[in-house]
């Protein structure tokens, strides 16, 4: 007997980018994301200007997914949607598309957790490549969160530690902007990087409970040693800009994995797994890959378009929340904070 073909689509609108996606169980037919370049003049996501452009772009974002994926949405099972966490009015835009779709189709609605679909991003299908396997340990890094997550199953996730001030992936951006590169600065912190040294500065490990992290002093250590060096060379930065980032980038990895190697020795997981916006990051990548290599784990890093927000993440989560028989109410509120439980 076939399986059933389980129709699901996914909208994110968390921050700035309107994305949506098709999915037929656990394989994603499309994934179409609509960026918003009208925020790199002002160095960071104005809020105002995200959910107008989400009003834009949402119509033919979900369009283009539907014709892309070869169904009609008739053939639809249901909507998922990112409930939360993230700024208030895109969410608005999202959820109000998403309700408005699947009371006009007749069809269940899901909520998501933004956070848990970054985790469950891992456990999209792609071709010859296995799953993670329960209990998994993931590292989460992007612009709004870091954390370490136990996954028990599927729905059954604990935070077991987190940053206590900015997330990793803001670090990167403050870091960037200090070295006078353009919004977003992260990737371009790790493309510089590349041709840097990384044993040139060093920046201390900041202090933090047991799995915990903080990175708000790493920005301030970058921004004393720059202003102490720019007395006797003006030029530092442009002198040193590559070794800046290389060190930077390295302190922040290292950081990020010697919490995450702590939780590991503490919890006896089957698989660990990267995931965010910030398991872009070609070094983090590297390094993650060679801690389950020491630690002879099954380790697992999203494809790149599954790691920055997207919607593929949003219907991977919808699917098991959908098997789960997890409704949600058109009248459930967005969530500007949204805690994993």
């Amino acid at each position: 007997m076939s399986q059933e073909q389980i129709y699901i689509l996914a909208i994110e609108s968390s921050c700035d980018d309107t994305a949506a996606a098709v999915s037929c169980n656990d394989k994603i037919l499309a994934n179409i994301v609509a960026g918003q370049d009208v925020h790199k003049a002002f160095g960071g996501v104005v809020p105002e200007l995200a959910s107008r452009a989400h009003q834009q772009n949402i119509v033919p974002v979900v369009d283009t997914a539907l014709k892309a994926a070869n169904i009609t949405k008739e053939q639809l099972k249901a909507i998922a949607y990112t409930r939360g966490p993230g700024l208030m009015g895109s969410l608005l835009v999202g959820s109000s598309f998403a309700k408005g779709f699947s009371l006009g189709l007749n069809i269940p609605l899901i909520e998501v957790n933004h956070t848990q679909a970054h985790v469950l991003a891992n456990f999209i299908a792609l071709e010859e490549k296995e799953k993670p396997t329960f209990p998994h340990l993931c590292l989460t890094v992007s612009g709004g969160h870091t954390q370490i997550v136990l996954v028990k199953n599927f729905m059954d996730m604990k935070v077991v530690g987190s940053t206590n001030d900015d997330a990793a992936g803001e670090a990167f951006d403050k870091a960037a902007k200090i070295l006078g590169l353009p919004y977003p600065g992260g990737p371009l912190v790790d493309k510089k990087a590349e041709k840097g040294d990384a044993s040139k500065f060093s920046f201390p490990f900041p202090n933090a409970p047991d799995f915990d992290y903080s990175f708000s002093g790493l920005k301030t250590s970058l921004l004393y040693l720059i202003k102490a060096q720019q007395k006797v060379s003006p030029d530092f930065i442009a002198e040193n800009m590559e070794d800046l980032c290389a060190s930077f980038q390295q302190t922040i990895v290292q950081y990020l994995l010697l919490k995450f190697e702590k939780a590991m020795n503490v919890y006896q997981v089957k698989s660990i797994g990267l995931a965010g916006g910030v398991s872009a990051n070609s070094e983090l990548r590297k390094q993650f890959s060679l801690l389950g290599e020491k630690k002879s784990l099954p380790t697992f890093i999203p494809a790149f378009e599954y790691c920055t927000d997207n919607a593929a993440m949003i219907a991977i989560t919808g699917y098991y929340k959908y098997l789960a028989k997890e409704w949600a109410n058109s009248s459930d509120p967005v969530l500007a904070r949204y805690k994993i439980i």
